[in-house]
């Protein structure tokens, strides 16, 4: 192997890896927008419960989303741990925003 042919395997391994980068920061911009998505009717649904006196937290619909999710994992090639942990991390911040907005409706009660 030749000079030429070392720099033409690192043009070549340069460009792919350029490009799967490339792919790799519009999947984690998509991600970004969708979690913000999410985490808008999430909020909607902290707002729901707090005028209703509904609890923060929903134990039964977490341990469903977990199983679903975890199986949607498996489908799709992803370890599940993996998703669950994920999901557990995005369920704690959406019942610290219910809890933050509980708080915040029965300030606004308390204010009327």
């Amino acid at each position: 192997m030749n000079n030429s042919d070392i720099d033409e395997v690192d043009e070549n391994v340069t460009a792919e890896l350029s490009r799967l980068r490339d792919s790799i920061d519009n999947i984690d911009a998509a991600v970004v927008h969708m979690l913000a998505e999410r985490f808008k009717c999430t909020q909607q649904v902290g707002h729901l419960k707090a005028k209703h006196q509904l609890p923060p937290a929903d134990p039964g619909r977490e341990a469903s989303q977990i199983a679903r999710l975890r199986q949607l994992a498996e489908n799709a090639k992803l370890d599940p741990a993996f998703a669950e942990k994920l999901l557990n991390f995005i369920i704690a911040e959406v019942i610290r925003h219910h809890e933050t907005i509980a708080a915040g409706e029965d300030q606004q009660d308390e204010d009327r």
